[in-house]
């Protein structure tokens, strides 16, 4: 029942910024860890950034963590990605993620696709040499 819905992505060139939302609905936004994927033409699937309950604790990849900033919004239900300094191979699908919390998987498999069980459309950035 749970849906996210993301928005924010678009057209820019090398050195500008994006901020990317997620908008949560069908059940306790408070009670899910979210985060964000992203997919690039001809290349897997891979994690972005993170927020675990358990943890209270925002994890980043390595190729993004100097640039991006993840945070959630309880008041209302939304995530955020801000997406500074982009680079051309920041291009891809972004992808809002979430599960519901329990216990303290999260903190370790987080950057795995399997972990996460619910997922958005995804939104496109396009970044421009």
């Amino acid at each position: 029942q749970v849906q996210l819905v993301e928005s924010g992505g678009g057209l820019v060139q090398a050195g500008e910024s994006l901020r990317l939302s997620c908008a949560f609905s069908g059940r306790t936004f408070s009670t899910y860890g979210m985060g964000w994927f992203r997919q690039a033409p001809g290349k897997e699937r891979e994690f972005v950034a993170a927020i675990c309950r358990s943890t209270d604790t925002a994890y980043y990849a390595d190729s993004v963590k100097a640039r991006f900033t993840i945070t959630r919004d309880n008041a209302k239900n939304t995530l955020n990605v801000q997406l500074n300094s982009l680079k051309p191979e920041d291009t891809a699908v972004y992808y809002c993620v979430a599960r519901r919390s329990g216990g303290s998987r999260c903190a370790t498999q987080y950057g795995t696709n399997r972990y996460w069980d619910v997922w958005g459309q995804g939104t496109q950035v396009t970044v421009s040499s």
